[in-house]
């Protein structure tokens, strides 16, 4: 009897757990009834169903992230660029999606990211490529947005947003457009490097010029103030001369020996009975 009752009461809490369901803060439920949607409206928390006639289907409401594979698109003027982009969205109507994605995460991803791609390549196709890369991107997104969220209406999501992470030219483009740009650098770096010469050669010949002229200004003052100074001398040297000749003569001839005999090896060939050693002879000259 006692095991009767337990397996009774066992039998019970088996069908009353699974009685139980519950939904929390991130999920979606939907109830279905042998394989039919019955409701779809839980609200977070702990919910009721029929064992074996009903099952119960989860799904996260939160915003999903899909990075999109990179495509090439053509501008306007029908230059190839190579956009890399990701796309957020998340379940708007938990009922419409299951019956139009029948559920699947991934084919709702797969329908999602070819609706985008078909919204880029329009919106690619309507501008050029300096519009493209710089000037209406924000403008692009934009209409990407409410395009594609137009177009996603019956599948019981929202697009949240999407965005360009990168856009490049194709590798071989690429290559001949920084060959190009290296080519343009060069050139300009030797036009900077030429007019660098030219603005040093003008300031090194401007700097020669005034050296030459501070030279010259310098040299004609020397001279002026030598020749002031030798006039000054001689004109000492003449009122010297003619206060008293003797002594000047005197003196005159102490230097000149002085000069002559300022080496041990220093030789002089003359005559004995020369000018030039009166003062040798006597102290008063001749």
């Amino acid at each position: 009897m006692k095991l009767l009752v337990a397996i009774a009461l066992l039998v019970l809490a088996i069908i009353g757990s699974a009685s139980l369901f519950s939904v929390n803060e991130t999920e979606m439920a939907i109830l279905f009834k042998w394989g039919k949607i019955q409701r779809s409206d839980y609200q977070p928390g702990l919910h009721v169903q029929i064992p074996f006639v009903n099952n119960v289907r989860k799904f996260d409401k939160r915003i999903q992230t899909f990075d999109a594979k990179p495509e090439d698109y053509l501008t306007e003027e029908k230059k190839i660029l190579v956009v890399d982009s990701f796309i957020q969205w998340r379940i708007d109507d938990v009922e419409v999606f299951y019956v139009s994605m029948r559920g699947d995460m991934n084919i709702a991803r797969e329908r999602i990211g070819t609706i985008v791609k078909e919204g880029l390549r329009n919106e690619f196709g309507k501008r050029n490529m300096f519009e493209v890369i710089s000037g209406e991107r924000h403008m692009i997104m934009d209409d990407i947005n409410k395009s594609a969220n137009n177009s996603v209406k019956g599948f019981g999501v929202r697009i949240v947003d999407v965005r360009i992470k990168r856009i490049e030219f194709p590798p071989k483009v690429s290559n001949k457009i920084f060959r190009r740009m290296e080519t343009e650098r060069t050139r300009i770096a030797k036009e900077l490097r030429a007019q660098g010469n030219e603005s040093a050669n003008k300031i090194t010949a401007e700097a020669d010029r005034q050296v030459t002229i501070f030279k010259a200004d310098a040299y004609k003052k020397a001279e002026m103030i030598r020749g002031e100074g030798d006039a000054k001398s001689a004109d000492i040297y003449a009122q010297a001369y003619g206060k008293n000749k003797e002594f000047f003569s005197f003196y005159r001839s102490l230097n000149a020996y002085k000069n002559a005999f300022g080496r041990v090896s220093d030789i002089m060939v003359v005559e004995p009975d020369s000018d030039f050693f009166d003062y040798f002879k006597n102290n008063q000259g001749k």
